[in-house]
């Protein structure tokens, strides 16, 4: 079918097309992906990709045109313009004109973006806003409760994920898996005009005053960082000497374990919501983006890991390499699983398939079950995977450094 008879039949279907001689359909979408149900596409829009899924109530396109590849769409999700390829965006995500959402993009229920707006092997927990004109690029962001209570990145704001040494070893953790995925921790918040150096780490509850470049993991709570312009400075640079070696690997040894604790939840907790509100296709689509992006991390700690070309250190990355799948095949502590999913299915029982009033639900004790099965998942991949790259190595970073 091709691209004209493919909009007739969406229009027949119940889509809301304005202008259907200026949108453009390729030959490869599954145009049964495409709910009639309250989908409006106007024009200049293009759809891409055999995995493309739209579930009901999308709208694309209403600022400018939206270029939508092998992306899969939950419900009510809002795209103003931009190009959206291999991402996967939740029910009533909402994102400005001018965004640039690539591979390996996650972004769960209710998070939000305005205009101009750059993301690639990005995760967003739900409720997460950023402001415009912002380059979030290799972040994990968790916090916050609700909409009213979220975390939040500034306008004019940036991840900086490439260094001079022309590395990507440098995703940056706000949160964590293992408690933002309850809902219940303090939002942070990163102050506009402003920067964040990775890898970095940063605990719940941090706020970064604007106009400020963090440079330094914040590993307490409830903080305010805040920094004026740099002293001017001109020294002596060798390139390809590397400092903080030990931070980089921990941060990203942390960073990875984080990523398997999320799939963890996600085949393990988020599986059981596949309804009619949360398709088996929206399911699919973050499990393929989050094996991207652990393949992603893996594949930059392995360059920064690698560069000095030693046997010794190529012994050790093999060794973690295959670890790796032994990795993905954990569950953690499976007393505190089974009892938590126990909690979550008393919970179903009464709030159905509504995954976020189910998390919400959640006393703080359940909630704690949940976190310590994650939890000892995220510590037994961090310490064995210390033990085989961090070996002969001194540590060269303190808890708030």
């Amino acid at each position: 079918m091709k691209s004209l008879e493919k909009i007739k039949y969406l229009i027949h279907k119940g889509v809301t097309i304005p202008n259907p001689n200026h949108i453009e359909i390729g030959d490869e979408v599954d145009i049964e992906k495409i709910s009639g149900e309250g989908v409006i596409i106007y024009s200049g829009c293009k759809l891409f990709g055999a995995s493309t899924f739209i579930q009901q109530g999308v709208t694309l396109g209403y600022e400018a045109p939206v270029t939508l590849e092998n992306c899969q769409l939950g419900k009510g999700v809002q795209l103003s313009g931009g190009f959206f390829r291999s991402a996967v965006l939740l029910n009533n995500v909402k994102i400005g004109s001018g965004a640039h959402v690539r591979e390996g993009t996650i972004v769960e229920e209710e998070a939000s973006a305005a205009h101009t707006v750059g993301l690639k092997q990005t995760i967003l927990f739900p409720f997460t806003t950023l402001g415009s004109l912002i380059n979030f690029c290799d972040c994990l962001m968790s916090g916050g409760t609700d909409r009213k209570n979220h975390s939040e990145v500034g306008s004019s704001y940036i991840h900086f994920n490439y260094t001079p040494d022309q590395h990507k070893a440098t995703a940056s953790l706000l949160g964590d898996v293992a408690r933002g995925v309850m809902l219940t921790q303090k939002p942070i918040f990163l102050g506009g005009q402003g920067g964040l150096v990775g890898p970095c780490k940063l605990e719940f509850g941090t706020i970064i005053a604007a106009g400020t470049i963090c440079r330094k993991d914040e590993l307490r709570p409830d903080r305010l960082i805040f920094g004026g312009a740099r002293k001017e400075g001109n020294i002596a640079y060798k390139p390809g000497v590397f400092h903080g070696e030990t931070r980089v690997i921990k941060n990203n040894i942390e960073y990875i374990a984080n990523l398997n604790a999320l799939m963890q939840w996600y085949n393990t907790i988020r599986s059981q919501f596949i309804s009619i509100d949360f398709a088996k296709e929206l399911f699919e689509g973050l499990q393929e983006k989050l094996n991207m992006a652990i393949k992603e991390r893996t594949t930059r700690l392995e360059e920064y890991y690698l560069r000095k070309q030693e046997n010794e250190i190529k012994v050790q990355w093999d060794i973690f390499k295959n670890r790796l799948i032994e990795y993905g095949k954990l569950k953690g502590d499976i007393q505190c699983m089974d009892n938590f999913l126990e909690k979550i299915s008393i919970k179903k029982q009464e709030f159905g398939n509504n995954y976020i009033q189910v998390i919400k639900s959640l006393d703080e004790k359940d909630a704690h079950i949940g976190t310590m099965w994650l939890k000892s998942l995220v510590d037994y991949i961090i310490n064995d995977s210390a033990t085989i790259l961090l070996k002969n190595k001194k540590s060269d970073s303190s808890p708030n450094k």
